[in-house]
């Protein structure tokens, strides 16, 4: 991460930090990497002032650094080659779509609702890879239409559903070249994460088991499908993992497989883990890729083969904030105090889901310390509406202030909802002083739009 520059002069922690006490200012590390002090005392991000951005855009918003999402795609395609995937899941609009292509990568899309926007962004169907544990015909279908560089086939049910739109003539002969596949294996690596997103275990929704024999009978049926053409091997062993010794296992695991197929391809899927609170330390992009492509070589992978992964979350996460307004500071005698602001579940449900740590902080005043211990709730009619469950922040905290979740570009816009019929924040985008809104703010009209 870059040091941050401070225009007003004020002194500012070494990038990477040591720890802050409980009750200092926001740790540096947690923010976008154009994270600045403007002579106001306030942060602004790619050169902009989050304060007065509040105040132009409303609350809440999602905030992106430009310059932080390219610098990660960057270091993204250094590691592992151009071509290497975005994981569109973790946040996807068309101008997200066309910065991760200016950037040489690829886009991985799991529905036809991704496929869709990221052909809108700019993507031709040789720019996607299209995966899924329940591909419909019609997804399938349209991957297929759309000339789609790689499907990632994940049951035996898919395979036969290939194999009914050969029948049907509705493969790749429009394209002018079989459409190359790869098979989704699950390795049996137990990754160190929640149950929720662990993905690489023998009891799995995704991918044919290695240990079982099933994904060597996939790999045998796909080969016999016309139109097709296998070429290689995906796995994915969960997300927010912090250990590279993971992701060595999963080599480990893969390359005898990759071998004895003589597949051209091996994709390790993503899952890098990220920084959200204080006193996490996860490896960035650039470690994970050295750690990969040496245990590549030590597991005996040929060097022909293509050796690939598909980051999501290491790209987008720490490139955002999310700022809302409070609107209600409520102080219960010897239980808690609970800030309430104008957003919530709907916004960023991963505490809801996963029980996901966040900090918050003052835009006004990053540098603060944060002696008042608060809950930050939202405004949904449900207790467990909660942003950050042990926040701390200024004690001059007033109703009106603008407050930051930083670490919130992952997993925040792409899960949203309009629970309680809330409306969707916007999505701005900010670099070299200007901002602009590239995802607008839902209206009361978009919510009826689709009533009968």
């Amino acid at each position: 991460m870059t040091n941050p520059q401070f225009p007003s002069g004020a002194p500012v922690p070494e990038s990477p930090a040591p720890a802050s006490p409980p009750d200092g200012p926001i740790h540096w590390d947690l923010l976008p990497d154009t994270s600045a002090v403007t002579g106001d005392g306030h942060l602004s991000v790619g050169g902009v002032d989050l304060v007065q951005l509040a105040e132009e855009v409303g609350t809440p918003a999602f905030v992106y650094d430009e310059d932080h999402l390219r610098a990660r795609c960057r270091e993204a395609v250094a590691g592992f080659g151009p071509g290497v995937a975005y994981a569109t899941k973790a946040f996807l609009c068309k101008a997200m779509a066309a910065l991760a292509l200016e950037e040489k990568m690829a886009l991985d899309v799991s529905t036809g609702g991704e496929m869709a926007v990221a052909l809108a962004g700019g993507a031709s169907g040789e720019h996607l890879v299209c995966h899924g544990n329940n591909k419909s015909s019609e997804e399938l279908a349209a991957a297929l239409r759309a000339g789609v560089g790689r499907i990632v086939v994940d049951s035996f049910d898919e395979i036969n559903r290939l194999r009914a739109l050969v029948t049907a003539g509705l493969t790749s002969g429009s394209v002018g070249r079989r459409t190359r596949l790869l098979v989704r294996v699950t390795p049996g690596i137990e990754a160190h994460t929640h149950e929720f997103v662990k993905t690489g275990q023998e009891d799995t929704k995704f991918g044919f088991s290695l240990a079982s024999g099933a994904a060597a009978e996939a790999a045998d049926a796909l080969r016999g499908l016309a139109d097709f053409e296998l070429v290689g091997v995906h796995a994915h062993i969960g997300s927010q993992i912090f250990e590279v010794s993971a992701f060595v296992e999963e080599i480990a695991a893969l390359v005898p497989f990759v071998v004895e197929n003589r597949f051209s391809e091996c994709c390790i899927g993503g899952g890098l883990g990220v920084a959200y609170v204080e006193g996490e330390v996860a490896p960035s992009i650039t470690e994970w890729a050295l750690a990969v492509h040496a245990a590549a070589r030590t597991a005996g992978l040929p060097q022909t083969v293509r050796l690939t992964a598909e980051p999501g979350r290491a790209i987008v996460a720490s490139a955002a904030v999310t700022l809302y307004r409070v609107g209600t500071i409520k102080r219960l005698p010897g239980l808690r105090c609970y800030v309430a602001v104008d957003g919530g579940m709907s916004d960023n449900p991963r505490p809801v889901l996963y029980g996901s740590g966040y900090e918050a902080f003052l835009p006004r005043a990053p540098l603060a310390p944060r002696p008042l211990c608060t809950r930050v709730v939202g405004k949904h009619c449900e207790s467990g509406d909660v942003i950050v469950d042990d926040a701390r922040l200024p004690s001059d905290l007033v109703v009106g202030d603008v407050l930051a979740t930083p670490v919130t570009g992952a997993y925040g816009f792409a899960m949203s909802s309009n629970y309680n019929r809330v409306l969707r924040p916007p999505v701005v985008f900010v670099s070299d002083g200007r901002h602009r809104v590239v995802v607008r703010r839902e209206t009361e009209a978009d919510l009826l739009a689709c009533e009968a």
